[in-house]
């Protein structure tokens, strides 16, 4: 535990954020799961539904804790196997 006044308060601030973090990280990997199932069963109102709830998140999170490049990079991953399967059905 830490003894000087300011570092007690940073450990309490680093502990919620922490918490914080964890949350919103765990809200990105339930929502891509949804969204990797959706895409697995070829669902392609389903997919862009859900697609639309994973850019949310990681839009918050890059905001925040995630780097935005990152956030850029999957995004972009999960566009072009949404836009895979609603092209491919189409043909």
């Amino acid at each position: 535990m830490p003894k000087k006044k300011s570092s007690q308060k940073a450990l309490r601030r680093s502990l919620k954020r922490r918490i914080y973090n964890l949350r919103r990280k765990s809200k990105i990997k339930k929502a891509s799961k949804d969204l990797l199932s959706a895409i697995k069963q070829k669902n392609k109102n389903l997919a862009k539904e859900k697609l639309s709830l994973v850019y949310k998140q990681l839009d918050k999170a890059g905001k925040t804790f995630m780097h935005k490049n990152k956030v850029a990079r999957l995004k972009s991953k999960f566009a072009r196997k949404v836009n895979k399967i609603t092209t491919s059905a189409e043909v």
